[in-house]
C-alpha cells in the first residue's frame, strides 16, 4: 500500500479520535509542530525512513524531540505508529492530517507568489478570488516572494494554478514570436 494512502488512513483515525475526545485543536497544534519540525530537519526525516534503525530507537528519538511539547494523545499515536512499523509514513501523516483538518473546518489553503510583498488591499482581493473559486468562506493565504516573476502573481489553490505573472506573459509572447508565420520577401 502506498505511503500516502496509509498516511491518509492514519490521519483520519487521529482526526476522528481527537474530535471524539475534544482535543482536536491541541492535536492540530501538535501536528503543526510535527510537520514544521520535519520540514526543517532533514536528518529526522531520513531517520524515520531508515529501515536499519530499530523501531524502539525511533520512538525514543520522537519522545526526546516531542516529549512534553505535544499532547498525550499525540505521544500515544507516535507509539502506535512505531509499533506498527509505519514510521516512514509519519512525514506524510502530518501533512495529510492538516489537509483533512482544513477540509473538516471548511478552510481553503491557497498559496500566492508575487514579486513584491502584498498590500492589505491586494491580499483581501486575492482572498476574495479564492472564496469565489472554491465557495469556502474561510481562506488561509500563504505568501511567497519570487522577484523573477517581475510583476503579477501566481496563485495555487489545491491543484489549480492561476499564473498571471509578467514573466509568464513574456514567455508566452516569446513563444508566439518564435512561431513567426511570415516569410521574408526575397
Amino acid at each position: 500500500m502506498s505511503e500516502i494512502r496509509v498516511a491518509s488512513r492514519y490521519a483520519k483515525s487521529l482526526l476522528d479520535l481527537a474530535e471524539e475526545q475534544g482535543t482536536l485543536e491541541q492535536v492540530k497544534a501538535d501536528m503543526d509542530l510535527f510537520s514544521k519540525t520535519l520540514t526543517e530537519n532533514r536528518d529526522l526525516r531520513l531517520l524515520l525512513r531508515n529501515p536499519i534503525v530499530k523501531h524502539d530507537k525511533k520512538l525514543a528519538i520522537l519522545r526526546a524531540v516531542f516529549g512534553g511539547k505535544v499532547s498525550l494523545l499525540t505521544e500515544k499515536f507516535f507509539t502506535i505508529i512505531t509499533e506498527k512499523n509505519r514510521e516512514s509514513a509519519l512525514e506524510f501523516i502530518g501533512s495529510e492530517f492538516l489537509i483533512q483538518y482544513n477540509a473538516l473546518r471548511g478552510v481553503q489553503v491557497a498559496e500566492v507568489t508575487t514579486a513584491t510583498p502584498l498590500s492589505t488591499y491586494l491580499r483581501a482581493e486575492l482572498e476574495q478570488m479564492v472564496r469565489q473559486q472554491t465557495g469556502l468562506q474561510q481562506v488561509t493565504l500563504t505568501e511567497k516572494i519570487d522577484e523573477s516573476l517581475i510583476g503579477g502573481f501566481v496563485l495555487r489553490i489545491g491543484d489549480q494554478l492561476i499564473d498571471d505573472s509578467v514573466s509568464y506573459r513574456l514567455r508566452k509572447l516569446r513563444n508566439e514570436f518564435s512561431k513567426n508565420p511570415y516569410q521574408p520577401l526575397v
